[in-house]
């Protein structure tokens, strides 16, 4: 594999503030595996006082995924009554479903108050809000006959949540509220989505797709510490040298490297915010350490690869096992099969947000996704450019309420 490799990887989508984690040790995490005191609705959402549920779907490789569930605002019923009952709750609205990005978790969503996080927001609208987890996270750590001990639990990359993990759990909401949700996705809830949509995966049980810092392509993704990063070879070391099959943020092998590269000269790492996101418009310091406090969530190192050869070919494409008789082996071709953009279903509603600062969705990377979706039904298709954001502007950003939810928000209505 290139340079590139995993190194832009580490960096790419919601990798922002977990490395200042490595560097910075304020953070004292929560424990793995439900534990520290009950799930998320215990420790973010009841104290607030809505209404949250707690569910679990189990994947078709056996991967346990936990969901949270708002089904109403703090007034009780569905504001508004814009999305009608649900078949398990008569009082809930139109269901949503929200993905969070790359080494976070559902935790994400609802680090601000009230006022400003978008399930609250959603709740408080009337919507029935339901929260993803995705495998390997810590809500979401349990395997049918696996251990998250062991090699084979990580053994995947997240073409797998575009078969697997995406598909159960829309299935699940689907079956629970007797209605199809619109989905919200951020980052690389955005890169699963769009890959899934152009396979056709998922379309038919969807009503729209709001897809913040949409990522598809990544040739433009640049940082100072992911060009030293991007000589280092960092996933096949963590991968191939070291043997490690999870990709943690926090763990030794990955915090040791990390503080190696923060000794090199002229390399700030207690700025690695504006650094790799790009300079956020609208984040305060108290959202920062709330954060902080939640984040980061581990991955499979394997995802992390997967990322970086997108960096490396410019292109969307399922895992690339490099020799071309294990590529044969699991997909018929010598090369793995490309991800087609265009392929997604012209008449899909799309809402797609970013930020002409973000340094991980860069604007340049964006509108060639946007010149893919050309062709795209324009009753179907809303984009808003918001000059001044970048990467975390859209779920921590104090502001997002006015520049991005309202304007979502009325694009979900049109197609309740």
């Amino acid at each position: 594999m290139g340079t590139a490799a995993v190194a832009l990887a580490l960096l790419f989508l919601s990798s922002t503030l977990r490395l200042a984690v490595v560097v910075g040790a304020r953070v004292i995490h929560q424990p793995y595996g439900g534990g520290g005191g009950g799930g998320p609705c215990a420790l973010a959402v009841a104290p607030l006082g809505y209404t949250c549920e707690e569910h679990q779907v189990t994947t078709a490789d056996g991967y346990i995924l936990s969901l949270q569930r708002i089904p109403r605002g703090r007034g009780g019923g569905a504001a508004g009554g814009r999305g009608g009952g649900g078949a398990s709750s008569s009082r809930a609205g139109q269901p949503v479903l929200l993905q969070h990005g790359v080494l976070v978790d559902g935790m994400s969503w609802l680090l601000a108050s009230p006022e400003e996080s978008l399930p609250f927001i959603l709740a408080d609208r009337g919507f029935d809000v339901w929260i993803a987890n995705n495998r390997g996270t810590r809500w979401s750590r349990r395997h049918v006959s696996l251990d998250p001990s062991s090699r084979l639990y990580w053994n995947w990359s997240w073409d797998d949540l575009v078969v697997n993990d995406l598909p159960a759990m829309v299935d699940f909401v689907n079956t629970q509220t007797g209605q199809k949700p619109h989905y919200i996705g951020h980052s690389m809830g955005t890169l699963v989505a769009l890959a899934a949509f152009s396979e056709g995966r998922v379309v038919d049980q969807l009503k729209s797709a709001a897809l913040l810092t949409p990522v598809a392509y990544l040739a433009h993704i640049t940082t100072p510490i992911g060009i030293l990063l991007a000589k280092a070879f960092v996933g096949e070391a963590l991968s191939d040298l070291l043997g490690v099959a999870e990709f943690d943020p926090v763990a030794p092998p990955v915090t040791n490297l990390i503080r190696a590269f923060c000794r090199r000269p002229g390399m700030n790492c207690y700025d690695l915010l504006g650094s790799i996101t790009g300079k956020n418009y609208c984040l305060n310091s108290s959202a920062v350490d709330v954060f902080l406090k939640y984040e980061p969530q581990p991955t499979s190192t394997k995802t992390m690869v997967h990322f970086a050869q997108t960096v490396r070919d410019g292109v969307l494409t399922k895992y690339d096992y490099v020799l071309p008789e294990r590529n044969i082996a699991s997909y018929g071709q010598a090369e793995p099969p490309v991800y087609e953009m265009s392929g997604i279903p012209a008449g899909f509603p799309l809402f797609l947000s970013y930020g002409g600062r973000d340094s991980l969705a860069d604007p340049a990377d964006v509108r060639l996704l946007l010149q893919d979706l050309r062709g795209h039904d324009r009753d179907k298709l809303t984009v808003q450019y918001l000059d001044q954001f970048a990467h975390l502007d859209f779920i921590i950003g104090v502001c997002a309420k006015d520049y991005v939810y309202k304007d979502m928000i009325a694009f979900l209505n049109r197609f309740n």
